[in-house]
């Protein structure tokens, strides 16, 4: 669902380059492949370079994060797996995927009992895993925290994930200078949210309300929908059927958005531009197409798990970042939202997930 409980924004959403001796400069953007592990050839992989390079430490990192039931989450756990194994030094000790919050605790303490070298976490729901994640710190293994964060950063020693609330604010810049370029003065504005509940989706619509507001615009029509395909469709029938005219559509998700654009195909409608959110695959190579109503997409991408398991291993190693002057990994990092149209598709199509 390509979604943390809670983007700590207040950090700033200016991500770290993972570059130079922790990761090479093509970390976040590179798609190669995995010769160590062929089901991996499609994952987002990065190639440690200068002193990181070299073989360190022996560690083991222990991984979980939800069901891969979800073409961001597969996309997860995939680019996790080649990660590591393009580390001589490093051994992955991963449990087993679950959206269950009590079998997640089970499979994460069983890591602390083989007392790995450190954690990587994706949490089902980072509050309900905080006191999971504070016995691994107590027990004397960091846990590197990924996207859904947890209710303190006394329990894990570096977060990383993407910002939601600049991905509203990207796919608000883009409508809202579309729209300008064309001259509408008074846009209805359609905006198809995830779960409304997840704060997730509440920072997301925050960014595009701020967003469209510096251009004098407002959300039209809003409708949330549950990050399925199914659920998009069903949404998106129902918002078109409600809304006659359109001028622009945001869609939070690239994998419910293959259900809204399935409705907006099916309602025959065409008069308005959608943009997507995360960078799926399957989005991009409409984009690429250019022969449907999306026009662009906003990136979260799940290359993350890729940097999660560098960092992890820089950690176990008591590494810094050698592009920074400090010694050690940063506490937080926050990945940047990039716009995604038919310009610069190329770009970004090795970080693509399928749906």
């Amino acid at each position: 669902m390509t979604e943390p409980q809670l983007s700590p924004s207040s950090l700033g959403r200016r991500g770290f380059l993972l570059g130079g001796g922790a990761l090479s400069v093509a970390a976040l953007a590179a798609c190669t492949s995995n010769s160590k592990d062929d089901e991996a050839s499609s994952a987002n992989v990065a190639v440690a370079a200068g002193d990181n390079a070299a073989k360190g430490k022996q560690v083991t990192i222990g991984f979980s994060a939800p069901a891969a039931d979800h073409g961001w989450i597969a996309a997860i756990a995939n680019n996790a797996k080649a990660q590591a194994a393009q580390y001589e030094d490093v051994t992955f000790e991963p449990v087993n995927p679950t959206n269950d919050i009590a079998q997640q605790i089970a499979a994460v303490e069983t890591l602390i009992n083989k007392k790995v070298s450190v954690i990587v976490m994706l949490p089902n729901d980072g509050k309900q895993l905080t006191a999971t994640a504070l016995k691994a710190t107590a027990a004397g293994i960091p846990v590197i925290n990924l996207d859904r964060i947890f209710d303190t950063p006394l329990a894990y020693r570096t977060w990383i994930g993407g910002d939601n609330y600049g991905m509203g604010v990207s796919a608000g810049n883009y409508i809202g200078a579309a729209l300008k370029a064309k001259g509408v003065s008074s846009p209805i504005i359609a905006e198809i949210a995830g779960i409304d509940s997840l704060p997730l989706t509440q920072q997301r619509s925050q960014g595009f309300k701020d967003a469209l507001k510096t251009f004098g615009f407002a959300v039209g029509p809003r409708q949330a929908a549950d990050f399925t395909a199914a659920g998009g469709q069903r949404v998106a029938a129902n918002l078109l059927q409600a809304a006659p005219k359109l001028d622009a559509m945001w869609n939070h998700d690239d994998d419910q958005g293959i259900g809204v654009l399935a409705a907006i195909k099916q309602a025959n409608r065409s008069e308005f531009f959608m943009v997507g959110g995360a960078g799926s695959a399957n989005a991009m190579r409409d984009i690429k197409a250019d022969n449907t109503v999306l026009k662009a997409t906003v990136t979260y991408s799940p290359s993350m798990a890729s940097s999660a398991i560098s960092l992890a291993r820089l950690v176990a190693q008591a590494k810094g970042m050698s592009d920074l002057v400090e010694k050690e990994v940063p506490s937080s990092i926050t990945l940047s939202s990039a716009t995604i149209t038919k310009a610069n598709v190329d770009t970004y199509m090795s970080l693509g997930f399928e749906s």
